[in-house]
């Protein structure tokens, strides 16, 4: 015989069950805030296709934040397509806080709606062929530094290894710049002493910060990066700053743009293989390698 009250109470359950279901995914989607949307103009000083981003020179934003450089993931990408730096946008900057639990999260953020308001003018030809690309098989001056333990260096002492350069500035707070460097640089460090193809290279991390980056503060910075307290890091990895008077000739080898910005240093991405004899094996600008090219190009210098 039918009965009522089981029927009741079952209706019943299943109600509680689907509010408590309602309460939890309320509850997640109140955990992921929807962005908040600003209205933005500013001009292109790189675009960097490999990480979907471009480093833009933004007005101040009232009651949000001040005028300054900063690199902004580009939605889509494909807008990047059509941006060349100089160029004059407007877009809406998305703005995601995160969850207030977690004091250590960094907004997130990035471009939409990208236009663009005007375009430089084309280069003249001649300014254009003016840059200096770092070439395959180009000998590399003996520049020389001041590395973490106070000691002079200099780019020749490295003849008969393999030498990765990169550069950085030890204060860089986007993730996709200096920060992404180090760490493509510590997972080469982890792998020196086990991989073959490794085998008698050496990293150089060099600063264009040479004002703030002492050598206290590269030393500190490389024990941070490389996750090791262990003095025996820099017999294989060290950290550098030039002097000042000769910061502009090694940029302008290393294709390296530099500009003091807002409090910040607004620049780009260049890494180098050196090989055994001195000479240029093979120049990244940007981001556009991976850790394992670095190896099979460290590889390749060796077996010439």
């Amino acid at each position: 015989m039918y009965n009522v009250n089981n029927h009741t109470r079952r209706i019943f359950l299943i109600a509680l069950i689907l509010a408590g279901a309602f309460l939890i995914s309320s509850c997640r989607r109140s955990r992921t805030p929807a962005p908040k949307r600003y209205a933005f103009t500013g001009h292109v000083v790189s675009v960097d296709r490999q990480a979907q981003s471009a480093i833009i020179a933004g007005d101040a934003i009232p009651g949000f934040m001040d005028a300054m450089a900063m690199p902004y993931k580009v939605k889509p990408a494909t807008t990047l397509n059509h941006l060349i730096p100089g160029d004059s946008i407007s877009a809406d900057v998305m703005v995601v806080q995160p969850d207030a639990k977690n004091e250590d999260a960094a907004p997130d953020y990035w471009l939409e709606n990208v236009r663009v308001m005007a375009h430089i003018d084309p280069a003249p030809a001649a300014a254009a062929n003016s840059l200096h690309m770092p070439a395959p098989g180009e000998d590399v001056p003996d520049f020389s530094f001041t590395n973490q333990g106070g000691k002079r260096i200099s780019l020749k002492q490295y003849r008969g290894n393999v030498l990765l350069v990169t550069f950085i500035y030890t204060r860089c707070p986007f993730p996709e710049f200096c920060p992404r460097m180090s760490s493509n640089f510590a997972e080469i460090y982890k792998q020196l002493g086990t991989n073959p193809a490794l085998a008698g290279t050496h990293l150089l991390s060099i600063t264009f910060d040479p004002e703030h980056d002492t050598p206290k503060v590269l030393r500190d910075y490389g024990f941070s990066v490389s996750h090791t307290h262990e003095p025996a890091l820099f017999s294989r990895w060290e950290f550098a700053a030039p002097r000042a008077s000769d910061l502009p000739s090694i940029a302008d080898f290393f294709a390296l743009t530099i500009k003091p910005e807002g409090g910040l240093i607004t620049h780009n991405l260049s890494t180098a293989v050196i090989g055994p004899d001195g000479k240029i094996v093979k120049w990244y600008h940007g981001s556009d390698w991976q850790v394992s090219d670095l190896i099979r190009d460290a590889a390749g210098a060796r077996a010439h």
